[in-house]
């Protein structure tokens, strides 16, 4: 462990967040004025606190997507758009997990695998070196590791633990031992220690349970943990166990965390398809909480169990119905950045 560097939490100050502009030749193209609808609420919510970097493919996308940012009345001098070649627009796993260190700031590239090969992902797995090519980072150092990891997989709190699923490494990495894998995070992500999750996932989830749908870290050592209160549905045992698994985690001083259990969403499902409409899966920025809302009687619940996981900041609920059309909700979209990481 190399203690020159850490990634913050979350909810520690951010220079802005980086999102990718859905467009015709992206998996949202069947959907594509649908889903460009919930990107505008996403990017005018996450612009209400601080500055939103837009990647687009090309000028077209990118006159789109201004054209449509602000005649939502996103401010112009929040906005700043960058051209660039993304396979799709999950950013919270192809975009770059940022270390901060008295001496500046390291980008950790890690092999983007398209979430274990399920989807082409040869433009996102160089989507972080492409980022610093185009001066969005300054000086900011860069870190290739070529071992498969998204940073969906993984939640940290900022001073020294990291939280990940059994089910998500394994799958990624089934010739590697835990042991290894411990050893591989510790080092990547200079934290002391790396906490394992061996229960919880999602229908409609093709992450192979990434944390940021289940469990989050919260300030104050707290947890907040998608739960299930409804013994007729699938997911019900195996989120209980979950729930037991965090309720046994300690601090590293040897208490309990504080855990705030989300309510659940009842199923939506798609031609067939029930996908993952998960709560976990919201965005911490600056003075604010960007929540997904599922059109659900349980959204003002969810939201004010999140409000009281980060007090003090204002919590807006966006609607992600659209969004999790593509198995993926808030968080995953996005990706923050440290302050002081950007070059104005």
């Amino acid at each position: 462990m190399d203690s020159r560097w850490r990634l913050p939490a979350e909810w520690e100050p951010q220079a802005g967040v980086i999102i990718a502009w859905p467009h015709a030749d992206t998996d949202w193209g069947p959907r594509l004025a649908r889903v460009e609808r919930a990107y505008v609420g996403l990017a005018a919510a996450i612009a209400r606190f601080e500055p939103l970097v837009v990647c687009v493919a090309d000028a077209k996308v990118r006159e789109r997507a201004r054209a449509l940012l602000v005649e939502a009345g996103v401010a112009r001098d929040r906005l700043r758009f960058v051209d660039v070649e993304y396979d799709d627009t999950w950013l919270r796993d192809s975009g770059p997990l940022t270390l901060a260190g008295a001496d500046g700031f390291q980008l950790l590239d890690f092999r983007f695998t398209g979430w274990g090969g399920k989807y082409e992902g040869g433009r996102d797995d160089r989507l972080v070196e492409t980022l610093r090519e185009r001066g969005l980072f300054g000086a900011a150092r860069h870190r290739r590791i070529d071992w498969a990891l998204e940073g969906g997989a993984i939640e940290v709190d900022g001073k020294g633990s990291l939280l990940t699923t059994w089910r998500c490494l394994h799958q990624r990495h089934p010739h590697m031992s835990r042991d290894e894998m411990d050893a591989r995070l510790r080092d990547a992500f200079a934290v002391e220690r790396v906490l394992w999750l061996e229960h919880g996932y999602l229908e409609g989830d093709d992450t192979d349970a990434h944390v940021d749908t289940l469990a989050r870290f919260a300030p104050g050592d707290a947890i907040v943990l998608q739960a299930c209160d409804d013994p007729a549905d699938p997911h019900h045992a195996e989120l209980a166990r979950m729930h037991e698994e965090i309720a046994a985690l300690r601090t590293p001083d040897g208490a309990p965390y504080r855990l705030h259990a989300l309510p659940w969403a009842r199923a939506i499902v798609d031609e067939g398809r029930r996908l993952a409409a998960s709560y976990a899966n919201y965005l911490v920025v600056d003075g604010g909480v960007v929540v997904p809302a599922y059109g659900d009687p349980s959204d003002a619940a969810a939201a004010r169990v999140i409000a009281a996981a980060h007090p003090g900041r204002d919590v807006v609920a966006i609607d992600a119905r659209e969004l999790i059309w593509q198995n993926g909700s808030v968080h995953c979209l996005t990706m923050q950045l440290p302050a002081g990481v950007l070059v104005a």
